[in-house]
């Protein structure tokens, strides 16, 4: 349980200093939700860009304009909304070119929002909508950075996102 827990600690702190870095590096895209940038990494070393439009709009299912992210054999998807003084945040994590939803990863979000707090909150799975869910405590308005980290039976699968709201 110890290990589990120094991981966890471990892989938070390397996604914040990663956060921290890109948001100083000016290579970053600048997104809104309408128009989506994001990238991935299969270890917070690694980051891959993915920006093309027609890309994430052939890979984001059901119209939910969500920003894509391809991880290996993984889909992850981050469709951010704003709710009553918060942001809801669904993470749609699916495996395979047929992409079947992982229903038994542990997922986390590490938040940098606007105004400069840096949050992590645990995602929970939504049996009934299929995706992983949280929510920010934070309606501020701006730029978002979100660094999803997963976990599915060892394997690594993280990906990073920006918006606006």
């Amino acid at each position: 349980m110890k290990s589990v827990k120094l991981v966890a600690i471990v892989l938070s702190s390397a996604g914040l200093l990663f956060l921290g870095a890109c948001s100083s590096g000016g290579n970053q895209a600048s997104t809104s939700t309408s128009s989506p940038a994001a990238s991935a990494s299969a270890s917070p070393e690694s980051v891959a860009s993915s920006s093309s439009a027609a890309h994430e709009k052939e890979h984001s299912a059901g119209g939910r304009k969500g920003q894509v992210v391809e991880v290996g054999a993984y889909h992850v998807e981050l469709v951010p909304e704003k709710e009553a003084g918060n942001t809801h945040m669904d993470v749609f994590l699916q495996k395979g070119d047929t992409h079947e939803p992982v229903t038994d990863a542990s997922v986390m979000a590490q938040v940098k929002t606007p105004d400069g707090s840096q949050k992590t909150v645990d995602l929970k799975y939504d049996k009934e909508g299929k995706h992983y869910t949280a929510i920010v405590p934070s309606a501020a308005v701006g730029e978002y950075q979100v660094a999803v980290l997963s976990d599915i039976k060892g394997e690594k699968v993280n990906a990073r996102f920006s918006f606006k709201q």
